[in-house]
């Protein structure tokens, strides 16, 4: 959809404040999963919103200052690959939702949540399939994530540069799984992940 309906759809939810919980990171085999949670004003629409999949990289990190800017109220969680490894990702996944939703400043109505219903909140709450596509609020949100957890990892590749974090991201790329079975794995790998192909 585009921005503009994103938008629409989110008046339509409830008459107080709307905060979206996303995420981005479950899938890749390094590094944190990173959750972003926030409350943007309805009355004042930005222009290119949308899932974060759907937005270049540039534009993002254009919408990421300007959401920053003008969000009601917002808060970001990074959930370590120890976290992960530990609990499994879904379980990390919720656990970061629930500390940015925790974070907040602002009390929402409600909660748009990307696919997922997150235990243990005292909040009323709605998992949207396909929810950065649905709802500007997630949408938001899934750009506050996605940035940041790109900006971690470009920091990463600094630290380790044979795997090509800076462009795969932590993903399973052919590039990346032969880098690990070459050098094997470094600090940030998650282990759980990468038992398919992989031993130490």
């Amino acid at each position: 959809m585009k921005t503009c309906e994103l938008f629409e759809f989110d008046k339509k939810q409830t008459n107080g404040l709307l905060a979206g919980v996303d995420e981005a990171g479950r899938g890749p085999l390094a590094g944190p999963v990173v959750c972003a949670c926030c409350i943007m004003p309805l009355g004042d629409y930005i222009e290119g919103i949308n899932d974060s999949k759907k937005v270049s990289e540039r534009k993002r990190e254009e919408l990421f200052e300007i959401i920053k800017e003008k969000a009601l109220d917002y808060s970001v969680a990074v959930i370590s690959h120890e976290v992960i490894d530990e609990i499994n990702i879904l379980n990390a996944t919720k656990k970061g939702m629930a500390d940015c939703i925790a974070s907040l400043k602002q009390k929402p109505e409600l909660i748009l949540v990307d696919a997922v219903t997150i235990p243990g909140i005292d909040y009323n709450q709605r998992a949207l399939i396909k929810g950065d596509a649905t709802s500007y609020n997630i949408a938001a949100a899934s750009i506050l994530a996605k940035v940041t957890r790109d900006r971690l990892m470009r920091k990463y590749a600094e630290e380790y540069p044979w795997y090509d974090f800076a462009k795969n991201k932590g993903y399973g790329t052919k590039y990346h799984i032969d880098a690990i079975k070459q050098y094997g794995l470094c600090e940030i790998h998650r282990r759980s992940f990468v038992k398919n192909f992989y031993h130490d």
